[in-house]
């Protein structure tokens, strides 16, 4: 090896052989070496050349394409790279699609820049088909106008790339008229919103006035109800008298008469006043824990009379248990049963039983009536639907008891069931929950019997601000054998009674100027003692007034009066003070 220091043309010559023997043949090895070398570089890139995966080519800016790869031979649709090999002429007119113009601008790029890197531009197959491409092409600095060119298929790129620019446009094109679609739609639903708040806003102006006019109605009815049942008050009391008086055939048969229609009348207006409240939701249950006998006690006492002037017997079966219920309602439902198998029941008897059924209480009433073909038992709850009654002088209420019965049982969440049999009677119950413990109250009143008449001699106050139904009530009382003390306020009862307190007192709730009869009945126990019996009578079926009475502890009787109801509620209260 020549060193650092030594001739470098001394060294030149001795490397090609021209020195002396000696130094050409200790630099032959390393020259072998070196050209071997040379060789695996060469076949090295001439391999990559073959094999690359995009074309590569070699070409002069002054003849044309000298060289050029397999891959750029296939990009281009020919068998093998010596068909790739074109002219300048041929590269204008068969390969490049801007022709000799493209390849003028390509060849000023070169010589400016002596590079043009990442140019895009189509070429032009074999069979005539142009293919978009991506080329670098690169000036060689040591040979005059040699150009390396390096070429990548670019054509799926540039399909997807204008896919996408469709799919874009289509997409914009959807976007508008969808958007299109959404503001027409969105005017039609404004559009549809403002009928509808319209229409929204006249049934909120329909309901208001209906409202307005219920509640008129209500007010109407509550104000109407009190001026009819006043004197029909009077009126059932002058009947009741007349009807146990003794007199002639006649006159008995027009008392009759007169009192089955004004009973036909109460019954309606009572019935009407119930239906109203149901409807209007202004009934709100009350529930408490009530023992049996307090409910069926009253009933008994109530339907006895009513069960004999039928010529019925009237039995009950009271077991010692308790219920948990709304004792105004479930007392409505059970008197209208009642009421309904003394009307329709010819011959026979009448049961008021109970019996359990798991943790319900099952209320039932049989009678030996008539009893209702199958097919019809449904229609028995519609309002103002009389079975088996077609003449009229065979019609007895309006058919309203049992529609007021299905409405309290659903209020309740009560189960009502009818069983019947044509000729042989009937069964109506109701499932009521059973309640755990019975209430701690004063003993049970047992059912009364009749072990004689508790009334005559006994001195009884009438309290009412309505003279009529005063006189009316003295003439039934006097007949029953009462001293009558009348009264229309708190100043008149206190100067009727003197310094001898009443046997009992039997007050109008609503008197004159807000003053109230149980406020009168309150003075009097003052007076008198706590132990003084009152039985309280009122028109006003209201919620309030209930309210206000209840748990007062006292009897009370809603107008108008039936005569049998209230001699059975004097003759206890009588009865137990004897």
């Amino acid at each position: 090896m020549p060193r650092p220091s030594d001739d470098p043309r001394q060294a030149l010559t001795d490397l090609l052989g021209l020195g002396s023997h000696s130094v050409r043949k200790s630099h032959y090895p390393e020259l072998i070496s070196r050209l071997e070398e040379l060789e695996a570089e060469r076949n090295r890139y001439k391999w990559l050349f073959e094999h690359a995966v995009h074309g590569i080519f070699q070409a002069s800016l002054q003849e044309g394409v000298r060289a050029a790869n397999p891959a750029l031979a296939r990009m281009l649709g020919y068998a093998s790279p010596e068909d790739a090999l074109w002219s300048l002429t041929d590269l204008a007119a068969h390969l490049f699609v801007g022709g000799e113009a493209e390849l003028q601008l390509i060849r000023q790029a070169l010589q400016a820049h002596r590079a043009l890197l990442g140019y895009e531009t189509r070429l032009r197959r074999r069979d005539g088909r142009e293919i978009h491409v991506m080329m670098n092409l690169l000036l060689k600095p040591d040979e005059d106008g040699l150009v390396e060119g390096f070429v990548a298929d670019i054509t799926e790129r540039k399909q997807a790339q204008l896919r996408l620019v469709q799919l874009n446009e289509q997409l914009e094109h959807r976007v508008a008229e969808r958007t299109h679609e959404l503001r027409t739609m969105n005017r039609h639903l404004s559009e549809e919103i403002d009928v509808r708040m319209r229409a929204e806003r006249a049934l909120r102006e329909a309901r208001d006035a209906a409202q307005a006019a219920n509640l008129s109605k209500d007010k109407y009815l509550a104000a109407a109800s009190h001026d009819l049942l006043q004197p029909l008050n009077a009126a059932r009391l002058l009947i009741s008298t007349l009807r146990e008086r003794h007199l002639p055939a006649a006159e008995q048969t027009l008392v009759e008469r007169a009192h089955q229609a004004l009973e036909g009348a109460e019954d309606l207006l009572t019935d009407l006043l119930d239906i109203s409240k149901l409807d209007q939701s202004a009934i709100k249950p009350d529930i408490d824990v009530y023992r049996l006998d307090e409910l069926f006690a009253p009933l008994v006492s109530e339907f006895q009379t009513v069960a004999e002037a039928a010529g019925l017997t009237l039995r009950a079966r009271i077991p010692a248990v308790a219920v948990s219920t709304d004792f105004r309602l479930l007392t409505r439902i059970l008197r209208n049963f009642l009421s309904n198998a003394c009307r329709y029941t010819d011959r026979g008897a009448v049961l008021l039983a109970a019996r359990r059924r798991g943790d319900q209480l099952r209320l039932e009433v049989w009678d030996t009536g008539r009893g209702i073909p199958t097919d019809q038992i449904g229609a028995i709850f519609l309002e103002f639907n009389q079975l088996g009654r077609q003449r009229a002088e065979e019609r007895k209420g309006v058919g309203l008891g049992l529609a007021i019965v299905d409405r309290i049982a659903s209020m309740l969440g009560y189960r009502v069931q009818v069983r019947s049999r044509v000729g042989r009677g009937s069964v109506f119950s109701i499932d009521v929950p059973l309640a755990v413990e019975a209430p701690v109250r004063a003993a049970a009143r047992s059912v009364p019997t009749r072990i004689g008449d508790p009334l005559p001699g006994r001195r009884l106050l009438v309290i009412d601000n309505e003279r009529r139904i005063l006189d009316s009530m003295a003439a039934l009382l006097e007949q029953w054998g009462c001293e009558v003390l009348l009264a229309t306020d708190q100043a008149g009862a206190m100067q009727a009674v003197g310094d001898l307190p009443p046997d009992l007192v039997l007050a109008d709730y609503h008197l004159d100027e807000g003053a109230t009869g149980w406020d009168t009945a309150l003075a009097l126990r003052a007076r008198f003692g706590a132990s003084l019996p009152v039985v309280m009578i009122t028109a006003d079926r209201s919620d309030q007034c209930r309210q206000a009475l209840q748990g007062a502890g006292v009897p009370v009787l809603n107008k108008p009066v039936k005569a049998g109801k209230l001699r059975s509620v004097l003759s206890h209260l009588l009865a137990e003070r004897a």
